[in-house]
This record gives C-alpha cells, sequence and structure tokens, in this order.
C-alpha cells in the first residue's frame, strides 16, 4: 500500500510543472502527508488542468455512512476497473496525484524502518489517481482521492509487495482525459515503475502524522536494530 508521501514544492512549482491552474487556498510544503488531509490532485475539466485540494481516502458517491472513507486510501490495479468502489471513477474520474516522495517501512514484530523512495533526484512526479464527489445528509459536498497501487519493481520489492502507480508524463493527457472511457486503455498505464529510483532510511518520526517538516525526509545513518529483531546481526 501507499499511507504516507511527500510533496515539498510550493503550490506555484507544482502547478507549472504540470500546466494547472492552482487553487486559491493556501499551501504548505508537506513532508509525511497522511490519509485524511486534503492535499493537492490535479484533473481536468472542459480541456483544461485544474490544481484542487481534496481529501485523502476515496468516498464513493453512493456511500451512506462517511466512516468508510478510511477503507479506501489504495486501489489495487488488478481490481480497479471492477470493484464497485472505483469501477465509476476509473472510467471518468481519474486524477494525477503530484509527490517527489513516499514512504515505506521495513518492519518485524518490534521493529519498524522507514524508507523514502523518490525518482531520480526527488524529482516530481504523479500517482495514478482517482477522485469521487460525495455529499452528505446535510447537501455538503466532499471531494476525496485515492491513490493506485502496483506490484513493486525492484527498487521497492525487498521493502514492500505494493507500490504507488508512478506515471510517465507522456501518459498525463491521456490518464486525465474524462473523455477517455475505455478501461484497457487506462489499465495499460497501471505498472510498475520502470525508471531510476533511489531510497534511503528516514527518521522514525515519520512514523506519527503529527511530525511534518524537511527532517521526517532527510536521510539518516541507521541505528543497529535493537536485539531481538529479525534485523539484527
Amino acid at each position: 500500500m501507499c499511507g504516507r508521501y511527500r510533496l515539498s514544492r510550493r503550490k506555484q512549482i507544482i502547478a507549472e510543472h504540470f500546466d494547472a491552474t492552482p487553487f486559491d487556498d493556501d499551501w504548505e510544503p508537506r513532508y509525511n502527508i497522511a490519509p485524511s488531509q486534503p492535499v493537492p490532485v490535479i484533473r481536468q475539466n472542459a480541456g483544461s488542468r485544474k490544481l484542487s485540494l481534496l481529501r485523502w481516502g476515496l468516498m464513493p458517491s453512493w456511500a451512506s455512512d462517511h466512516r468508510i472513507t478510511t477503507m479506501a486510501i489504495n486501489a489495487r490495479s488488478e481490481t480497479v476497473a471492477t470493484m464497485a468502489w472505483f469501477r465509476e471513477p476509473f472510467r471518468t474520474q481519474r486524477c494525477l496525484i503530484p509527490a517527489d516522495g513516499f514512504y515505506e517501512w521495513v518492519r518485524d514484530w518490534k521493529f519498524r524502518q522507514p524508507y523514502c523512495f523518490e525518482v531520480g533526484e526527488a524529482e516530481l512526479l504523479a500517482f495514478a489517481g482517482l477522485w469521487d464527489r460525495w455529499k452528505n445528509p446535510r447537501g455538503e459536498e466532499f471531494e476525496t482521492f485515492t491513490i493506485i497501487t502496483t506490484t513493486p519493481n525492484s527498487s521497492v520489492a525487498d521493502i514492500h509487495d505494493r507500490m504507488p502507480v508512478i506515471l510517465p508524463s507522456g501518459a498525463y493527457a491521456s490518464w486525465l482525459n474524462p473523455e477517455m472511457n475505455d478501461p484497457s486503455v487506462a489499465m495499460g498505464w497501471l505498472v510498475p515503475y520502470a525508471g531510476a529510483m533511489r531510497r534511503y532510511p528516514v527518521s522514525t518520526r515519520i512514523n506519527s502524522y503529527e511530525n511534518d517538516d524537511a527532517d521526517c525526509g532527510n536521510p539518516v545513518e541507521l541505528e543497529p536494530p535493537p536485539q531481538g529483531s529479525l534485523f539484527a546481526v
């Protein structure tokens, strides 16, 4: 799964990179983005791209209970075109999730060591995402999204069995186009990232979503694992 990621660029840089119109709200660089938080998402409407703030954790438009949104921070590529949660958004409500790194953990029952994964030298990238709009009984609307995951590439496989789908820039236009509603075409992009990546250990401060500063994503020197850990020599 993908449960934490980083977006350390400012709003204007993100908008320029993806050729999108920025939102009006304030946005500060984020180093420890967690589910349920509002974050930048890129959608296309009437031929133009727009950067908007959506909440992470997809709420289907047909849902009657807002609490189930905690179940949909990710969508598996293998079932995204057929599951009721994602089937309709996958046809016409695809989006890009800007990021410049994501986190996964090496773990055993006593020990959790987070790692940051980047494309190139911390380049801006885009996860494949889906969005939906939900209205509560009071008529208030909420827009939410999920990140699509796939099998891992060689940079991730020994740490986790899933990774977010990272789209190549050449796929952005097709992925965002709401008129491109052929699931077989969209499925073609949901593969492990094949470009150059790097990874490095980061502070365990990332384990708490309350910590959100540049130190969360900086490389650290690993201390010897606790005695009894599977990773102890």
